[in-house]
């Protein structure tokens, strides 16, 4: 038989971290994830907000690049036509620049009746031609005298001119648009020095009239 000791009993094996029956378990401490929840979240949101504000930085300057490229196109594209514009106007010039002697002859004949017959029909195409590649003539009797279209060879003076006037073209200019191919050659004419103009002439007959018909 085994003796037993007086004022000791057996308990039973419990485990270290088991707990003992009857007794109420402790609230858990809370885990260090639940506890760091809301700071986690707005550190997110503030990197989130950060990424966001970069890509829309990025996104304005690549807008500002794209818009930046595409004017330099346009002005590209204008200046290429505008140069097209002037090279086509610069050889069209050229080669109508060496027919002007040819047109001076045909105006001559026609002046003298000399344009007659075959030669006659190859002139008006030829001039119909040349008008079609822009070429307009210019240069009349009787208008201002311009030194920017009108080249004066000849000089005189008259009483019945109040400006420097063409009075006779020696030879037609001619222009394609506003680009001047030849000026026209002029004789001109100006006002007789110390005359008087026309219009003062005039004014002062008039005043002489009505004042010999007043009544004394």
């Amino acid at each position: 038989m085994t003796e037993e000791t007086p004022g000791f009993e057996e308990k039973p094996d419990v485990p270290s971290g088991a707990t003992p029956d009857g007794a109420e378990p402790k609230d858990a401490a809370p885990s260090s994830e639940e506890g760091a929840s809301p700071a986690g979240d707005s550190v997110q949101t503030v990197g989130l907000t950060a990424q966001l504000d970069q890509v829309r930085t990025a996104l304005s300057e690549r807008t500002g690049d794209l818009q930046r490229l595409q004017a330099e196109y346009q002005n590209y594209r204008r200046r290429v036509e505008r140069d097209r514009v002037t090279v086509k106007e610069i050889a069209v010039a050229g080669l109508l620049s060496e027919l002007l002697p040819v047109l001076d002859d045909v105006g001559r004949a026609r002046e003298h009746g000399e344009l007659v017959g075959g030669f006659k029909s190859v002139a008006e195409s030829l001039e119909t031609v040349v008008a079609k590649l822009g070429l307009q003539q210019f240069g009349k009797e009787g208008e201002p005298f311009d030194p920017t279209i009108h080249e004066a060879l000849m000089h005189s003076y008259a009483p019945d001119v109040t400006e420097t006037t063409c009075v006779a073209i020696l030879q037609p200019g001619y222009r394609i648009g506003e680009r001047t191919i030849r000026p026209a050659r002029v004789a001109v004419a100006e006002p007789q020095p110390g005359a008087a103009p026309a219009a003062a002439k005039e004014e002062k007959t008039d005043d002489e009239e009505s004042g010999g018909t007043e009544e004394v």
